[in-house]
């Protein structure tokens, strides 16, 4: 039973209520060991916006905005997810208690789009109930996986250093490889890779670089017998998808057109795709990442994580998230060396034969080592509920 001096009520169904009175943002850069490059451009730090939250009785959860500095993968920036987070959706936490993450999924609806900052604060929402309810986050969610297979993405970069890379993927384990891919950097591509490892299991992303004018090109890459194509058209495009797939062999994947339930909903009725990346900042957070899982489920459409160079908080609630029955393809949770000299998070995510075994701990299962986040911080800022 609680005790009065617990923040936590029981409710008529044995539930238990919690008000957080704080959250706490903090602005992150983290330089990448080695630049990335995709059809957008090239990148060699990555901001990162960390998210914790502290209920009544001191219980922390911690989330991380995955938004990058200019909005070239969606509309949001890490300035617009801090905005959105201190004037609206911070207000809308502490505006009543929660008993359950997924209140805050009608909760926050009042505000359009912005899923990259909803899913900040939702995760770190969901790392204190799992924490409270003393479970670790995958087991909150449903997750049944104890391990995860992953794969590893590799940027745009001169064709002997993305062999190379290759090479050393496959010898660290990874299950599946994926390379960038833009115009003119493509086909003459895949053949090269194929032709030094025939049989890897290998996908392209396309980071929507493509129109229905490379129809040509894009069938190409049916000879060389790839997992799939991940998002070659328009970001907000279902239709032109469904034509493209209903001409090409290889499964197409989206992850930019898809930020809803509603949108897979309508990629999957169009048959506009084969497969689905789900990634938890792209559709609002874990909430709606567990329906478009289900969805997809039930469809019998294969879902995999997607990564989005998340640092150690982002890359936890992937691995749970990725625990789920229905992720059946290898998902893009590199290890954090592939990344990051130094993470932030203890233990640091790593990688055993092309797998990451899930952490046992209560929440996200790592620990937060904010020395090494105070050494990487460029701003914070305290929000305290207002008494009364």
């Amino acid at each position: 039973m609680a005790t009065k001096a617990s923040a936590f009520l029981y409710n008529d169904f044995g539930g238990i209520f919690v008000q957080f009175h704080t959250v706490i943002l903090r602005y992150l850069e983290m330089e990448l060991k080695s630049p990335f490059t995709t059809s957008f451009g090239t990148m060699k730090k990555r901001p990162v916006l960390l998210v914790e939250v502290i209920d009544q009785d001191g219980v922390h959860g911690w989330g991380e905005g995955v938004a990058f500095s200019a909005p070239w993968y969606t509309e949001e920036t890490i300035e617009t997810t801090w905005h959105m987070l201190e004037a609206f959706l911070i207000p809308l936490l502490f505006q009543a208690p929660v008993y359950h993450p997924d209140e805050l999924r009608d909760r926050f609806s009042l505000i359009r789009r912005n899923y990259m900052a909803k899913a900040a604060l939702e995760g770190a929402v969901w790392d204190a109930f799992a924490k409270r309810h003393h479970m670790p986050l995958h087991v909150a969610l449903g997750g049944e996986k104890q391990e995860v297979d992953v794969g590893v993405s590799i940027g745009i970069q001169p064709i002997t250093n993305t062999l190379k890379r290759i090479e050393q993927a496959l010898a660290e384990g990874y299950k599946r490889i994926k390379i960038k891919i833009k115009p003119g950097w493509d086909v003459d591509v895949v053949r090269e890779i194929r032709h030094h490892f025939p049989h890897v299991p290998l996908m392209v992303d396309a980071n929507s670089a493509y129109s229905l004018c490379d129809i040509d090109r894009l069938r190409a890459l049916d000879d060389y017998e790839l997992l799939m194509i991940e998002q070659p058209l328009a970001v907000d495009d279902i239709v032109d998808h469904a034509k493209l797939q209903a001409k090409l062999q290889t499964p197409i994947c989206l992850d930019e057109s898809i930020c809803s339930y509603e949108d897979a909903k309508r990629a999957i009725e169009l048959k506009s795709c084969r497969v689905i990346n789900i990634k938890i900042g792209r559709v609002g957070g874990l909430i709606e990442a567990k329906r478009i899982h289900d969805l997809c489920q039930q469809h019998r459409i294969p879902v995999w994580c997607g990564g989005m160079l998340e640092g150690g908080v982002g890359r936890a609630h992937s691995i749970a998230l990725a625990t789920l029955p229905h992720f059946s393809l290898p998902s893009d949770t590199a290890a954090s060396a592939n990344y990051w000299e130094r993470d932030f998070i203890e233990p640091e995510v790593t990688v055993h034969r092309g797998r990451i075994f899930v952490q046992k701990q209560h929440g996200i299962g790592y620990a937060v080592n904010l020395a090494e986040v105070e050494r990487r911080i460029v701003r914070s800022k305290i929000y305290k509920r207002s008494k009364g």
